[in-house]
């Protein structure tokens, strides 16, 4: 629904920001790495967003950066893992350490933030291990972040086609590291026969 929110902080705590745009104060549940981050923004600041709709609340999560944002939504599509636990876990890790950690499979690392036990940790690791891959730097790279628009039209239609993300992304993954260039209906040929 929201992609980001851009305007001038109102009220910055470890835990929330308001974001001022246009009048309208927009209340933000956020993490420690945003909350650093934040902390040296000047006037304006662009905030990530990540809306969460339950059935008596509805939530915004801000992000500093949409890599954040992306291990979020990784993090709560993990069974036993909600957006409090996920701010939690990027609170007490970095991304970068976050994904030393499921990509190294350190159990004790993961286990290490408070809500994350033994058996949601080797969640986290089983599940997300093969989502995320390894980065240049400080940052995370996530397969599903990339800005090939034909990548993301061709996932979604094997989407419909009844095949799962992860097999998609496996798939398409593979055909664009010996094919940069594909055409859209190429892909799609391609990760047809691969699938």
């Amino acid at each position: 629904m929201y992609d980001y929110i851009r305007g001038s902080i109102a009220e910055l705590s470890p835990t929330q920001v308001v974001i001022d745009n246009h009048g309208i104060g927009y209340r933000l549940q956020i993490s420690l790495q945003t909350y650093s981050q934040l902390q040296h923004e000047s006037s304006e600041c662009k905030v990530f967003v990540h809306h969460v709709v339950r059935e008596d609340d509805e939530q915004l999560y801000g992000f500093a950066d949409p890599d954040e944002r992306e291990i979020f939504t990784l993090l709560i599509g993990v069974s036993g893992v909600g957006p409090n636990t996920a701010r939690m876990v990027l609170s007490s890790l970095s991304s970068e350490e976050l994904r030393q950690a499921i990509l190294g499979e350190d159990i004790n690392r993961i286990k290490s933030v408070k809500g994350i036990g033994l058996k949601t940790a080797q969640r986290l690791i089983i599940e997300l291990k093969g989502k995320l891959v390894k980065g240049t730097g400080s940052s995370l790279k996530i397969p599903a972040l990339t800005t090939n628009p034909a990548r993301t039209e061709a996932a979604a239609a094997l989407q419909m086609l009844g095949f799962t993300k992860a097999q998609i992304d496996r798939a398409l993954d593979t055909i664009l590291k010996e094919k940069h260039d594909c055409c859209l209906e190429e892909m799609i040929k391609l990760a047809l026969k691969l699938l």
